[in-house]
């Protein structure tokens, strides 16, 4: 008796230096949230320009990103339209174009019989001028995105702003509900919207319209920011796979800006001052909206269009393309800095992707003895018209030729009595006969298609059988429609056109990195994690749980 008493009491002793010495973890607030998130989209930022031009980079920018926040190092897309589009749309949506329908910028509507643009509303009208512009909204995105999703949770009370150069830009992130999205027209050099959103311009708009920022641009002359020798990272500045600026003669610096076609500020796009046109126009949504100074959440969506711009024209080896990357990091720097004075640093979430890579262009990398080469662009169309003529007689068998899909005559096939598996067969074996085809695929018999599992995911989230063509076109890697004259392109299932950053900074998040596969539609889920609201609805995306506090 007196042995188990003195166990007991040794029992309770320990018991009671046990709980004394255990340290509770403070209790997380499942309400806590960021006061403000910004997206930031790179549009065709390659994930290796993060290393190629880290050395240069300043100290505030990108590498404060990296440094600071998460970097997910094996980042792709999901799906085979690496297209500006998409992308913008299933960054914030965590979809793909078999869901969402955005199937690339523009497709080929079958009942309407003609061709689509991604954000095209006739039903609305341009606000801020006189010009069908304007006439966009996000109805033809038929899920909800994240931004959407904060709309609702809060019950509107957020504020949601998109800002980009490219109306597709702008819109597809803001989502349906948003307060407003704005892009740039290139004839007066106005940021506009459309009445999708407001009967008129805030008057934050209209002021900063007044500054006329862009005729300020358009007179000064694009130099390097660095000295010229230093860009060892690039090819030289004078080289035949460039093109060349509206008005010049060569692909070298310094850049002057002339008038395109009437649209006296369109050339800004193709250079840096189209970035600080952006970064000035989202400095003043910040202002002008009092954006992450209310009770609830607030979401500003900011996409760089330039790069786009400068990297179809340039090309990723070019001088201009790693100015262009230097100059931005400063505008990140400059927005990193300002969100600081307004909202306070660690009370923000950042995160920063693409809609998509790039190629090299062919020229440049069959200089260097790598796989590569050329195509026409209405090489495909006319081999395969050639090829169902052949095989079945007269007609107008092909309706469209757009992301590398071609739309069959659907109603002409069943008045003949054609097999689109016939139809199907004869175009796919001319088009294997010509250079750089590696396969033409049958979107109606998927489950026979005899490619890499792996290709086969990436195609099979891109087909939506209301707005995608009958086959896909898979090139040989390297290879580009056009571009014989320089620069490059997209659209492709290589690792350059999916390969692209992630990083997210700020409230909540984790500093680190991965190199576990993670994909583009990851980044919703993530931040509806970190918001506590509901994934939107075409979500099919994970959190990137390691990113998470």
């Amino acid at each position: 008796m007196r042995i188990f008493s003195s166990l007991c009491l040794l029992l309770s002793l320990t018991g009671s230096v046990f709980s004394q010495n255990t340290v509770k973890k403070p209790a997380v607030n499942p309400l806590a949230k960021p006061k403000l998130v910004v997206g930031f989209v790179v549009d065709q930022m390659r994930y290796d320009y993060l290393y190629r031009y880290y050395d240069k980079f300043s100290e505030g920018g990108f590498k404060r990103l990296m440094r600071e926040g998460f970097n997910c190092r094996n980042n792709h897309y999901h799906y085979a339209a690496t297209i500006t589009a998409p992308g913008h749309a299933h960054i914030y949506t965590g979809s793909t174009p078999a869901i969402s329908g955005i199937v690339g910028n523009d497709w080929f509507d079958r009942q309407a019989d003609q061709t689509v643009y991604c954000v095209e509303d006739s039903t609305v009208s341009t606000v801020g001028m006189a010009s069908p512009a304007g006439r966009m909204s996000p109805r033809n995105l038929l899920v909800t995105t994240v931004t959407d999703q904060l709309k609702v949770a809060s019950q509107g009370r957020s504020k949601v702003i998109g800002i980009a150069l490219k109306d597709r830009g702008a819109i597809l992130p803001a989502g349906h509900a948003a307060n407003g999205a704005y892009w740039f027209e290139s004839k007066e050099g106005n940021w506009i919207s459309s009445s999708f959103y407001m009967k008129d311009l805030p008057q934050w708009v209209k002021d900063f319209n007044a500054r006329k920022l862009a005729a300020q641009y358009v007179t000064q002359t694009w130099t390097t920011l660095l000295p010229i020798d230093q860009y060892v990272e690039s090819t030289a500045d004078d080289v035949p796979y460039e093109n060349v600026l509206q008005g010049e003669t060569k692909p070298v610096f310094p850049h002057q800006f002339v008038a395109s076609m009437g649209n006296k500020y369109e050339e800004l796009r193709t250079s840096p001052f189209g970035d600080l046109l952006t970064k000035e126009m989202a400095l003043a949504a910040l202002k002008g909206e009092n954006l992450g100074k209310g009770k609830e959440t607030d979401f500003l969506c900011i996409s760089f269009s330039s790069t786009d711009y400068i990297g179809h024209r340039f090309g990723p080896d070019a001088i201009e393309t790693q100015d262009e990357y230097l100059r931005l990091d400063r505008v990140l720097a400059d927005l990193l800095n300002s969100f600081d004075a307004q909202v306070g640093k660690g009370n923000y979430l950042v995160f920063l992707s693409a809609d998509h890579g790039a190629a090299d262009n062919p020229a440049y990398s069959q200089s260097m003895n790598l796989p590569a080469g050329f195509r026409n662009s209405g090489d495909a169309l006319k081999v395969a018209n050639e090829a169902v003529q052949k095989a079945f007689g007269p007609g107008s068998w092909i309706k469209k030729y757009d992301n590398q899909q071609l739309y069959l005559n659907q109603d002409l096939l069943r008045e003949k009595k054609i097999k689109m598996a016939d139809a199907v067969e004869a175009i796919r074996l001319a088009l294997l006969q010509q250079p750089g085809v590696v396969n033409v695929i049958n979107f109606h018999d998927l489950a026979a298609v005899s490619v890499p599992e792996y290709w086969l995911t990436l195609l099979r989230n891109v087909y939506h059988p209301k707005r995608s063509g009958d086959l896909y076109i898979i090139y040989e890697s390297g290879w580009l429609e056009g571009y014989r004259k320089g620069g490059t392109s997209h659209g492709t299932v290589f690792n350059y056109d999916t390969h692209v950053p992630l990083l997210f900074y700020g409230w909540g998040v984790k500093p680190g990195e991965t190199t576990r596969r993670t994909q583009i539609a990851d980044i919703a889920p993530t931040v509806s994690a970190l918001l506590h609201i509901l994934e939107p609805s075409g979500n099919i995306g994970n959190p990137v749980s390691e990113a998470i506090k």
